[in-house]
């Protein structure tokens, strides 16, 4: 009979042992997972959620990002073009559009203007849209850029590049390289959450993948009905003695495996069943919100039980209490083309506003008011922005705009985001970001500096070369930091 060890031994590959090896010269591959340029030590070959240091003091020490996925129009919400609303209905120039492409316009298309009013708010003058009264409440606390593009002007392409920095899937989203590179503070919860809300286009689960880092630190889905986390119940037939002993002898083996092979995903594999474990106990308590005060109720405008943005913004608040890294918050619903009623500007563009309004200013106020939002990084934002132009798909009636990539408006507060400016611009059109442009890799420099990392140097070594989330670009927008 062979015995474990030989077996252990049968199933380290060459690739295992000179990529992974967690002893004698795969020390040397384990320790250079962070890059080597990289203050901080390898993660733990037991605990890779074990907290480490930054490259820098950070401003921001965990991210809320608000995902509006379907590409909300900058210029019914956050980029006021008056121009633009003058000349409604009027064919686009051609210098504009010449050799360009796009999802679904054809032929000449002509100009739309925002059939919304906007408004200064706060003592910043911040300009937003009508349909944005509660966020202009909150006018002073944010900082928004108007002068945000992009590489790809497909839905899932511009959702994964805005997440990964490439527009191919299988590199990690930022939620991953924030737990890899930081850890997590809470032993009971995952360091990466995901959570969703709203209909319309499909949502990948390679949008808070992991890629090609150990699975450990890709983001675990809360559901809002059922169970919070699908399998982390016992079966009926399973009571909790019984669960702990299978748990440590299935421990045990993996120990074994590690200490043999060294491979990351055992430990991923341990951390696992470890954090399910203590999930039964830890996520109940956590999703529960029907015990916040009334008052808080009120202000997020959430209902106990169901499934809304509302809610998932409270329970935001609670992750983040919670030690939380990174919470991921999807609300579908943005991908106004004006081809029926549920997708017109006019009449739909209104109602997912109703729906995200209140509960992001009372996420800010309410982080603001327990002293989190300074150390707190919260932003808003989708994957690309919306044509100047109508899309009149087909000779339709309804009125709405495809998809745009050359120019789009995100916004961020707290975490050393200064607060209440307006950066960027764009050509009085709304079509082209002109002024202080910033690229999606710009961006995620920004976001990790504000993580006290180096976007440079936050590296992993895979199939040959250090991957990083900017890819090859990047520059920290210094002119968002306080």
């Amino acid at each position: 009979m062979i015995d474990i060890e030989h077996r252990l031994r049968l199933a380290m590959t060459r690739r295992q042992f000179f990529g992974k090896s967690a002893t004698g010269i795969g020390t040397l591959a384990l320790g250079s997972l962070l890059g080597s340029d990289s203050s901080f030590g390898a993660p733990s070959a037991i605990d890779p959620l074990a907290v480490k240091p930054p490259h820098f003091a950070p401003k921001a020490k965990r991210v809320i990002y608000l995902f509006m996925s379907g590409g909300p129009s900058h210029l019914d919400l956050l980029d006021h073009k008056p121009l633009l609303k003058q000349r409604n209905g009027q064919p686009i120039p051609d210098e504009y559009v010449e050799g360009q492409r796009f999802a679904f316009i054809s032929g000449q298309a002509k100009l739309l203007g925002s059939p919304f009013e906007f408004h200064r708010h706060g003592k910043s003058g911040q300009e937003l849209s009508e349909l944005l009264p509660h966020i202009g409440d909150v006018a002073d606390d944010i900082a928004i850029i108007r002068s945000m593009h992009t590489e790809a002007f497909n839905h899932d392409p511009a959702v994964t590049f805005i997440g990964t920095g490439s527009t191919l899937p299988g590199r990690p989203t930022l939620g991953a390289w924030l737990t890899y590179g930081l850890g997590s503070e809470n032993k009971d919860l995952p360091g990466f959450v995901v959570l969703l809300s709203g209909g319309g286009q499909p949502l990948g689960t390679h949008y808070w993948g992991s890629g090609f880092l150990p699975s450990v630190y890709q983001g675990v889905q809360f559901r809002s009905s059922g169970d919070p986390v699908l399998f982390v119940s016992n079966p009926e037939w399973i009571d909790a003695e019984t669960r702990r002993s299978t748990l440590d002898a299935i421990v045990d083996l993996n120990e074994a495996q590690l200490d043999q092979v060294g491979d990351p995903e055992i430990s991923t594999r341990i951390n696992s069943y470890e954090m399910a474990y203590r999930m039964q106990t830890s996520v109940p308590e956590l999703m529960d919100i029907s015990k916040e005060p009334e008052s808080v109720h009120e202000m997020y405008g959430t209902e106990p039980g169901a499934v809304s943005y509302a809610n998932n913004c409270l329970l935001a608040r609670r992750l983040v209490e919670r030690g939380v890294r990174h919470v991921q918050l999807f609300h579908r619903g943005w991908d106004h083309h004006g081809i029926g009623k549920s997708t017109d500007i006019v009449e739909h563009l209104p109602m997912v506003c109703e729906q995200i309004d209140q509960p992001t200013a009372a996420l800010l106020k309410d982080l603001k008011q327990r002293g989190l939002l300074e150390d707190t990084l919260v932003v808003w934002g989708g994957e690309f922005g919306r044509t100047p132009m109508n899309e009149g798909r087909n000779g339709t009636t309804w009125v709405g705009r495809d998809h745009h990539p050359r120019s789009f408006s995100i916004w961020m507060a707290g975490g050393g985001v200064k607060p209440g400016i307006t950066l960027g611009a764009t050509d009085e059109i709304g079509y082209n970001a002109i002024e202080d442009r910033v690229h999606v890799h710009d961006f995620q420099a920004t976001i990790l500096h504000l993580m006290g990392f180096n976007h440079e140097k936050l590296t992993y070594r895979f199939q040959g070369r250090d991957f990083r989330l900017t890819d090859v670009s990047g520059q920290v927008v210094e002119k968002l930091l306080l």
